[in-house]
Parts: structure tokens; C-alpha cells; sequence
């Protein structure tokens, strides 16, 4: 799955080491993970819409979200196809991943997975870092 992309959003890296803090970078530059059930939207269900921490693209809506009791915030869907981008992911030896990417900064949001059982729409889970996002509240 290599392919050329080029951000829409480009910042030198002391640029993003200056607007996140330690744990923001460490998952949205450096491809992180926060511990599960410590995020802050893990069990939120106010309405609206989750941007990307780094850039503010709006990137998943609220009536999208489910609770897979997985750790992180889970969505069935994107708000739109081109808000996000998919990388193999072989970090894990055995246990091949699609890693989901920010479209517009490129930074890290998560992964996603297909066929776990859950009753989606999509029978997809998009397993999101909450300190990738932002929820906006309509």
C-alpha cells in the first residue's frame, strides 16, 4: 500500500512540537497510542462534530460514534471518504492493521477495523485517539 501523498497542511516539526503538547505529538507525529479508557472521549456523547487536534478538519460527526468498549472512541464511519486516509499498518507482528490518517495534516487519528461483529452500519470500527481530536458541540 505505498502510495505518494503530499499533506494539504505541512508544518516543520518544531511548528507541531510548539501547538501539541507531549502526548498530542507523540500520537498524532509519531504514530502513538494513549492508553486505553483514559481518553477524553471515550464515553462522551454530547452531539457534534470531532475535528483533528492538530488542524481542525472536521473528520467524524457524533451520530457516527458507538460504544464498542474497546478503550477508545469508536466510529462507523468518516464524515467524509477524502477527510481521512488508510496505511497498511504490519507494526504488530501477526497482526496486520489498516492505520487511519488525518487527510488534511496527516497526522495519526488511529485504526480501523472490518467484520468485528458489531451492528454498524458499515461494519467497520474506526478506533480513534481521543488526544486526536477535538469535539466542536452543536
Amino acid at each position: 500500500m505505498t502510495e505518494q501523498y503530499t499533506p494539504k497542511l505541512m508544518r516543520p516539526d518544531a511548528q507541531w512540537r510548539e501547538q501539541l503538547n507531549d502526548l498530542e505529538y507523540r500520537v498524532l507525529r509519531q504514530g502513538g497510542t494513549e492508553a486505553p479508557f483514559t481518553g477524553e472521549y471515550t464515553d462522551t456523547e454530547d452531539e457534534g462534530v470531532y475535528e483533528c487536534r492538530g488542524c481542525g478538519a472536521e473528520l467524524f460527526r457524533s451520530n457516527e460514534k458507538f460504544h464498542s468498549h474497546c478503550g477508545w472512541p469508536s466510529f462507523f464511519s468518516p464524515l467524509a471518504e477524502d477527510r481521512v486516509r488508510y496505511l497498511e499498518d504490519r507494526s504488530l507482528p501477526g497482526r496486520p492493521r489498516v492505520e487511519v490518517r488525518c487527510g488534511t495534516c496527516d497526522g495519526h487519528l488511529g485504526h480501523v477495523f472490518e467484520g468485528e461483529g458489531y451492528d454498524t452500519p458499515t461494519d467497520l470500527r474506526y478506533c480513534i485517539n481521543s488526544v486526536s481530536l477535538r469535539l466542536r458541540r452543536s
